[in-house]
């Protein structure tokens, strides 16, 4: 009958909308992490290369750069380049919520999708066209930064729609897994061109992305009551998962299995103000620890490949491919994280945790991992689970759960602002990371690396009152609420 064959749609359809989610913000990273495995070709040693006989120019020690990266203060072009895209992220996010709360997901994720791969070429066409301008790169950088914003809080509103809080924290960190698996992917494919063409280092990517946004246009499902007005049921004919429920309740028990809840769910049309989301508990010290994990996480994203380059001595697509275990590992930690935290009810305690833990293995990463292969790989594994672990629960489990806080009232329009604010103030942190690394990168990477450890030391005190109230509720003496 109707209600059966509903229940069974949804059910399929909410795995279905967590694999293409999935796979759209894999694309969204995928084509991010090109730059950060081109800079080392686009700036070389190149003492150690054999000149071809026939190349014009008389600079012995520039020949094989590509200007204006061939110039002494390269790090800091480095840097410029980045913090344009990072800059114009942080920006557009804060605006991106508000937007994605008034249009239809799947149109902005189509359109942001389809821009940023068009953008993502055109920095690849630069190889192509022979454009040495900082400029150029810099505005195209900018631009791609701006039209990324569009991913994150809708497809954490899609997911968000789909599943209710019960496993919220592990399904989100299996799911959180594309950031890391986007960025390997996106290293791979830039190894494979970065030695010979590097412009198809973006292109490739510039192109993958933009077919998923055609994906997107005609396969997304936003929520399940666009489903349920498909089989001719009414908006507030049931209550949406991103309530306070667990995701399975769904379904009724066994004797109320021929019919949907009849008690229609009170629907909020008014979406919440910025300033509303940010009186919402816990907003303001999740956002602020964001913007320190962050500040780590993408300074490893955008400068691990250069460091492993020229202290371990690899070259450019050996540095790319072993800086993906990095990522590996923050899989890994991403998924413990939310696991652990469903679990225990406390999420601020666990990114604590875990970010205490970082700061001392970041220190013992730049003085002992180098020593050996085998040493580089264990730490890199380990520096990537807690780094991303934190930074993944935070942008994941912790924003939906926020996004309906019960201080909404079943306002289900709050979502995609909460989701903004926390990301967008964290990808202030994004952008300073690298800006600071290109800065004092060249005083010497220790100097990087101390940058780092403060970060961390730094969101986790940030999360002591959070984390203050989450160990009175294990004691009895408060009521314990996730998120």
């Amino acid at each position: 009958d109707l209600v059966a064959l509903l229940l069974l749609s949804l059910s399929r359809y909410r795995g279905f909308t967590l694999f293409l989610t999935f796979l759209f913000y894999t694309s969204y990273h995928l084509s991010r992490k090109p730059i950060s495995i081109v800079k080392s070709q686009l700036h070389r040693n190149c003492s150690t290369l054999i000149r071809p006989p026939n190349l014009n120019g008389t600079d012995n020690e520039t020949w094989c750069d590509w200007a204006p990266f061939d110039k002494d203060n390269y790090q800091t072009l480095f840097g410029a380049v980045d913090n344009s895209f990072l800059v114009a992220y942080a920006i557009g996010m804060f605006f991106s919520g508000i937007f994605g709360e008034r249009v239809p997901l799947r149109y902005y994720l189509t359109i942001g999708m389809l821009l940023s791969g068009l953008f993502t070429c055109l920095f690849g066409l630069g190889f192509y066209l022979n454009i040495h301008s900082i400029w150029y790169y810099a505005f195209v950088q900018a631009m791609n930064g701006l039209v990324q914003t569009t991913g994150w809080p809708a497809v954490v509103a899609c997911v968000g729609n789909w599943f209710g809080k019960g496993k919220r924290g592990f399904i989100m960190g299996v799911w959180n897994s594309h950031t890391s698996v986007g960025n390997i992917l996106g290293s791979l494919i830039a190894g494979v061109f970065v030695s010979s063409a590097w412009g198809m280092s973006f292109i490739v990517p510039g192109i993958i992305i933009a077919s998923t946004g055609v994906l997107c246009f005609f396969f997304l499902v936003e929520s399940e009551t666009m489903l349920i007005a498909v089989y001719g049921q009414e908006d507030n004919e049931k209550e949406p998962l991103l309530q306070n429920s667990s995701s399975n309740e769904i379904f009724s028990s066994p004797g109320q299995s021929n019919s949907i809840s009849s008690e229609p769910a009170e629907e909020h049309t008014k979406a919440i103000s910025f300033c509303g989301a940010l009186r919402i508990p816990g907003v303001m010290e999740f956002s602020l620890c964001l913007l320190f994990a962050k500040l780590v996480s993408y300074t490893f994203l955008y400068w691990l490949p250069l460091y492993i380059a020229n202290v371990a001595h690899f070259d450019p697509k050996e540095a790319g491919d072993m800086s993906t275990l990095f990522d590996v590992g923050g899989i890994v930690g991403g998924i413990v994280a939310g696991l652990v935290s469903d679990q225990t009810g406390g999420r601020a305690s666990t990114c604590c945790v875990m970010l205490i833990l970082a700061a001392p293995m970041l220190f013992l990463y730049n003085h002992i991992g180098q020593y050996s292969l085998a040493t580089t790989i264990g730490m890199l594994l380990v520096c990537g689970a807690l780094v991303n672990g934190p930074y993944a629960l935070i942008t994941t489990a912790v924003s939906a759960d926020l996004g309906t806080h019960e201080s909404l009232r079943g306002n289900s329009r709050a979502l995609s602002t909460v989701t903004a604010i926390i990301d967008g103030t964290g990808s202030i942190g994004a952008a300073l990371g690298p800006l600071l690394a290109g800065l004092i990168s060249p005083t010497g990477w220790n100097n990087v690396f101390f940058m780092l450890v403060t970060a961390d030391i730094l969101a986790c005190l940030l999360l002591s009152r959070l984390v203050y109230k989450e160990v009175r509720g294990w004691c009895g003496h408060s009521p314990r609420h996730r998120g």
